[in-house]
């Protein structure tokens, strides 16, 4: 039963990991209060993550709708914002498909909405035995103690929620901005023209979208010991366009850019 708190769609963007995803999805579909619907954002993956998505929907207990777009390399920015436009909870979290979700992540996410403001979550980083454990059983969910979490970053692990208010805007030194565990008001993002769709491959979109929040008045907080997230072990991307890329974050800084030319506006009715 969804708790009190903002109408919140959860965006799980993938591309080509079904046995991830599947895992992911019995996260999301275990969650104690569950999201008002979850947005399987795919960059053009095949059948196999269309069987997962279908499989994921009978028995989760909200909507579970497959967003495709034909693959054209990576496009990542193209897929959030088609989840943007169709999502319908006033509140959007995004995570990646390889990232299993604390039973708590969304009532996490949920509690901790303010307006004006956005949400920067962490990721723990699990390592390869303890990735194939958990695709194998999603909802063994690790401690701070468990075997196979990265470094120091074992302590995101511990839920606390009344230390996660106290430390919302401490925790911004911390916490790196990453667009593997973001939340934002559906609002906010239409103001910003969602994701820049000039960023294509591996690259700063999620700080260049926060970027142009900021300089629009909308706050940075950080979710310490609460929303969270295990992120699966996979070889890194490639990083061809990493340069192209960061000229383009850099103009938006430089500019203080509050919307981008080719964004969320292409994906209107």
């Amino acid at each position: 039963m969804a708790g009190n708190g903002p109408a919140l769609s959860l965006v799980v963007t993938t591309y080509q990991r079904p046995d991830a995803l599947a895992a992911v999805l019995a996260s999301a579909s275990a969650q104690l209060e569950p999201p008002a619907e979850i947005l399987v954002a795919d960059d053009g993956s095949g059948v196999s993550t269309a069987d997962v998505v279908r499989a994921a929907g009978r028995k989760c207990p909200v909507p579970v709708r497959h967003l495709w777009q034909q693959h054209q390399g990576f496009r990542l920015t193209r897929s959030r914002n088609m989840a943007i436009h169709a999502a319908q909870g006033d509140y959007i979290v995004f995570v990646d498909g390889d990232m299993l979700l604390h039973p708590q992540f969304v009532a996490d996410h949920r509690r901790f909405a303010r307006a004006g403001c956005y949400t920067q979550g962490v990721r723990i980083l699990l390592d390869e035995p303890r990735t194939r454990e958990l695709i194998a059983a999603p909802l063994t969910i690790p401690t701070a103690g468990s075997a196979g979490l990265g470094g120091l970053r074992r302590l995101y692990a511990l839920h606390a929620p009344r230390a996660s208010d106290r430390l919302r805007l401490a925790a911004n030194k911390l916490i790196a901005i990453k667009g593997c565990n973001q939340a934002f008001w559906r609002q906010d993002l239409c103001a910003a023209n969602g994701f820049n769709e000039e960023i294509t491959g591996w690259g700063p979109e999620d700080k260049e979208l926060c970027a142009r929040l900021e300089f629009s008045g909308i706050r940075r907080q950080s979710l310490l010991f609460g929303g969270i997230a295990f992120h699966l072990h996979h070889p890194g991307a490639a990083r061809e366009r990493r340069a192209a890329n960061e000229a383009v974050y850099r103009a938006t800084l430089q500019n203080r850019l509050r919307r981008c030319t080719h964004g969320l506006d292409g994906h209107a009715d």
